[in-house]
């Protein structure tokens, strides 16, 4: 690997913040264009750093090339993640450095983050039915649909998120 995964630091909030914005925008993530409240959310590290774990990947030169943010059950930024479960959220790599890997080792270290939590079972995810080649990072990793806990975010609108689970105590 010619990049670094670590928590991310003030210093490199802004650039992630645009990283994912511009990830979901240009990839059609943002369900309602750009308009999306989610936009928002997405730029917000700050926010998000605050209260949950942000993890980046970085090259030699400390340049952010993605990131994920990193949960466990029953805190602010948990959207499906039980008591005992991990949830990471809002993975994204920038469009110059996808195909190296990145994206994969992002959600690793998330995996590998939850196994150091203790109590924590199962790590969990949320994804869009059009991210496919997130879908064949997560399956990679063992991860398995649990479309029980398909949920809708925004309720009324036809707009549902696909779950995936990974049981921790039965991976290397």
């Amino acid at each position: 690997m010619d990049f670094t995964i670590r928590a991310a630091r003030p210093e490199d909030y802004e650039r992630l913040g645009e990283i994912t914005v511009r990830a979901y925008r240009d990839d059609g993530f943002l369900a309602f264009g750009e308009a999306d409240g989610y936009t928002d959310l997405l730029r917000d590290v700050a926010g998000r750093a605050a209260e949950a774990e942000v993890l980046v990947a970085v090259d030699a030169a400390e340049t952010v090339l993605g990131g994920v943010t990193f949960t466990t059950g029953g805190e602010k930024w948990a959207d499906t993640a039980r008591a005992d479960e991990a949830e990471f959220r809002m993975l994204a790599v920038d469009h110059a450095a996808r195909g190296r890997g990145v994206g994969e080792a992002l959600v690793r270290a998330c995996v590998d983050r939850a196994r150091a939590v203790p109590g924590c079972a199962r790590i969990v995810l949320s994804t869009q039915r059009t991210m496919t080649k997130a879908h064949r990072v997560y399956a990679r990793l063992g991860f398995v649909r649990a479309p029980e806990r398909d949920w809708q975010p925004v309720p009324g609108v036809d707009f549902t998120l696909l779950s995936y689970g990974l049981e921790l105590r039965d991976t290397v």
